[in-house]
């Protein structure tokens, strides 16, 4: 079956709304934090998605029934990489993370009533939300088997108990997406997953986590519950089934992280080439020496194949495949090609490069963490090769 990659006019036309509102409207809010050297909060989250709403231009990922653009995944792979030509383009149009992979995974296994009291206020922009698997050693972390967070039954009610660490947006979140071992042994555990409020007894921010990024409101927290109850509505899907639902959410948000960071990247790229057009050195414009044109060049080899496989695992997901492989080989490869272009992208520009007159440092910071989240490259290389040679066997048997 062919893949189809030829923009409709209606996506034609949103790709470029959304590229000139970016340009208009968020770039210039991204250099006022950048030169104060602070994080964005609640505030500005609130004035950049407002003027997305007055664009047209809201919650692209979001199902038209609740106000959304309802893009599929090829359409988003578009939209989300003008959104992401800046830090605060995602924030701005209610695509980033966690909550876009949040309105992802409730979308398919809230119940009514659920959707309505979570899902609704957040594609609505109303509230934030954070997803807390991540726990501190020997907790889950790249191998999620090793959840350490219990939630038992206790009459009528589910106990939780934990210790959550790396949590985005935990700092103001109305909810939590928690999960927690519900039953099995260390070799097949079982986990659920709880839609949990934050303002419920047992429920604390301990602290902030300081981290080499600092581009996510909220931040990024450690979360501990104590002895936190809450009843049988709070059970996201069926119990038991939490490892499932955790694939429903991860093979889309990391594919939707690829799409964003493809953004960052291509403006670090857009700025390091208008650089090498005009600044002069050993006689000549920089662009026209030979080491420069490499980094150029090598910089748009990695933008075009990053583009292709994050469109490849998108067609898949669209099409009803799992998206398992295309999307674990998209996301090794673009989490460490941004880095490279980020990077090749400061070098051309040289100390300008590494200073607070250019955004490329901050977007060094922001996207050297995308090679752990969601995976480290090394747990995605490990699985990508054990289901190569598991194919290989039964090829052979």
């Amino acid at each position: 079956m062919a893949i189809d990659f030829t923009l409709d006019p209606h996506l034609a036309d949103l790709r470029e709304r959304t590229a000139a509102f970016v340009r208009e409207h968020v770039l210039p809010a991204e250099a006022a934090l950048l030169a104060r050297q602070d994080a964005p909060d609640d505030g500005l989250r609130a004035t950049l998605q407002q003027a997305a709403r007055d664009a047209g231009l809201f919650s692209p990922t979001v199902p038209s029934g609740l106000g959304g653009l309802g893009l599929d995944m090829r359409g988003q792979s578009v939209v989300l990489e003008e959104a992401g030509y800046s830090l605060l383009g995602p924030l701005a149009l209610n695509c980033a993370a966690p909550d876009e992979g949040n309105m992802h995974l409730l979308e398919k296994a809230a119940t009514p009533a659920q959707r309505e009291k979570f899902l609704r206020p957040l594609a609505e922009g109303r509230v934030r939300s954070c997803f807390a698997m991540t726990e501190p050693a020997p907790g889950a972390g790249s191998d999620p088997a090793q959840l350490a967070t219990t939630a038992r039954r206790d009459g009528e009610a589910w106990v939780i108990d934990g210790l959550k660490r790396f949590i985005t947006g935990a700092d103001g979140a109305a909810f939590a997406i928690v999960m927690a071992r519900t039953g099995g042994d260390d070799r097949s555990p079982e986990a659920t997953m709880f839609l949990v409020p934050t303002d419920i007894p047992g429920y604390t921010l301990e602290r902030h986590m300081p981290t080499l990024d600092s581009g996510f409101v909220g931040g990024h927290g450690e979360l501990r519950f104590s002895g936190l109850r809450v009843g049988d509505e709070a059970v996201l899907g069926e119990p038991g089934k939490g490892f499932a639902y955790a694939q429903i959410r991860l093979a889309p948000a990391r594919l939707t992280h690829c799409m964003r960071w493809l953004g960052i990247a291509r403006h670090a790229h857009d700025i390091a080439v208008r650089y090498a057009a005009d600044r002069t050195a050993f006689g000549s414009r920089l662009g026209d020496l030979g080491l420069t044109q490499g980094h150029i060049a090598d910089n748009e080899i990695d933008l075009a194949a990053s583009r292709a496989l994050i469109r490849e695992a998108a067609w898949v997901l669209d099409t009803g495949g799992s998206g398992k492989r295309e999307t674990s080989i998209a996301k090794t490869f673009v989490a460490e090609a941004v880095g490279r272009i980020v990077d090749r992208s400061i070098q051309v520009c040289g100390g300008l490069g590494v200073s607070g007159d250019l955004p490329l440092a901050a977007y060094l910071r922001e996207v050297r963490a995308f090679r752990i989240y969601d995976g480290p490259s090394e747990v995605h290389r490990w699985s990508l090769a054990r289901r190569a040679v598991r194919a290989a066997e039964r090829d052979g048997s």
